[in-house]
């Protein structure tokens, strides 16, 4: 996929109400919900029941997070439930769902980083910053990824600044069919 002039922001985030709050920010602002992804794991699943289901274009879940799952779900389009060797099960809500299955399906490999990680560096998340991200999935956090044209992801930046985001990080998006610097 080519998202040649697209850009992205990512904002970590320390727990699920925390990450749906800023989605839920960025949904008042206006921002198109199509142009949103979260991810992270779905902890404790190995302890409680807990399942997914497809409703069109919209994901269903239950169990001890599914409130959490299911009230993204509600707002963003696409979702699924992984399995990554090395991260664990994981839950991804949006647009990143497709980029993963892309990577997958393509066979594409960037050194070291797992599904998600090629995902991520599919939409032009350099790798230095992809290998972050993946560690703080695996530290039980949740990243909120909005990409697009320079003008909305600027928009959502400064929304997702006013969060309780840790961090909040800008990339240039995909020049030449890779990842620029920016």
């Amino acid at each position: 996929m080519n998202l040649t002039g697209n850009k992205a922001v990512a904002g970590v985030y320390n727990t699920h109400t925390a990450a749906e709050a800023a989605v839920r920010e960025l949904q008042k602002a206006g921002l198109d919900m199509k142009k949103l992804s979260v991810v992270g794991r779905d902890y404790h699943s190995d302890e409680h029941v807990v399942g997914y289901y497809n409703t069109g274009d919209r994901m269903k879940a239950w169990g001890k997070i599914g409130a959490f799952w299911g009230g993204l779900w509600g707002m963003l389009f696409g979702a699924a439930f992984f399995f990554v060797p090395g991260i664990g099960p994981i839950a991804v809500a949006g647009p990143l769902v497709s980029w993963i299955v892309g990577a997958l399906e393509g066979a594409l490999v960037v050194g070291g980083v797992s599904a998600v990680g090629a995902g991520l560096f599919s939409i032009g998340v350099p790798k230095d910053s992809v290998i972050k991200y993946e560690t703080q999935i695996k530290a039980d956090k949740f990243v909120l990824v909005c990409h697009g044209t320079t003008e909305e992801v600027e928009k959502a930046r400064s929304i997702l600044e006013n969060t309780e985001a840790t961090e909040v990080n800008m990339h240039g998006g995909v020049v030449n069919g890779l990842p620029s610097k920016a």
